[in-house]
């Protein structure tokens, strides 16, 4: 009996590996085809703005930012006005580098496959230090050839939160060695705040701004 089991076990090992990767395919391929070439959600115009939402926006008109994230969302005065203060947190009071924090936004972002987000983090990462060849290296992963062990670990850490919600321990003890508890938090929250902005962005359909550029082919 131990030698039938010893047997089958390999096998079935193997088939549930195949069935799960071909699940992974046809997830990755039914989100690709979902993307909208349309708003579900029509950002508002100036002509529409009441009070409130002029309070929102005009700060952005004025700074050159009126983006199509901003003018959709204001649409919803309330839920605006309390996400852009999460949301300033994780960009402009963030305990970790600028670096680090838009390889993690970037990384989730292409999980995601939230082009809009992924579009204008290029840009931000860009504005910080990043390289182009080391965003479409964050498009491949951990496992890319060229990342430190820091930087690899870093992207880990987002591929496990996007997968099950959690931080291994062997990820997590790594990535505490290099960053504060604080530091630690932060993380966690910035990967789980444009996982929320990509899930909205793709659900609204919100497109590309103008100059802004998209995934690579």
């Amino acid at each position: 009996m131990s030698r039938i089991r010893s047997y089958k076990y390999p096998i079935i090992v193997g088939t549930l590996l195949t069935l799960s990767l071909a699940t992974n395919v046809w997830l990755y391929s039914t989100v690709q085809a979902q993307r909208l070439s349309e708003p579900r959600i029509q950002p508002l115009t100036k002509a529409e703005w009441n009070d409130t939402q002029r309070e929102i926006l005009q700060p952005y008109e004025d700074s050159g930012r009126l983006w199509n994230v901003f003018t959709t969302m204001a649409k919803h005065e309330d839920l605006a006005t309390d996400w852009l203060v999460f949301g300033r947190h994780i960009l402009a009071e963030n305990t970790l580098p600028p670096r680090e924090r838009e390889m993690l936004i970037l990384r989730i972002g292409w999980l995601c496959q939230s082009e809009y987000e992924w579009a204008q983090h290029r840009r931000i990462g860009l504005s910080v230090g990043l390289t182009e060849e080391e965003i479409l290296r964050i498009n491949e992963g951990p496992q890319a050839k060229g990342w430190s062990p820091e930087d690899a670990t870093l992207l880990r850490a987002v591929d496990e939160l996007h997968a099950n919600a959690m931080i291994t321990d062997p990820t997590w003890n790594a990535l505490a060695a290099i960053y504060s508890e604080k530091q630690m938090m932060d993380l966690v929250f910035t990967v789980g705040q444009y996982n929320l902005v990509s899930m909205a962005l793709n659900s609204f359909g919100v497109q590309l701004d103008e100059g802004l550029e998209g995934f690579p082919e």
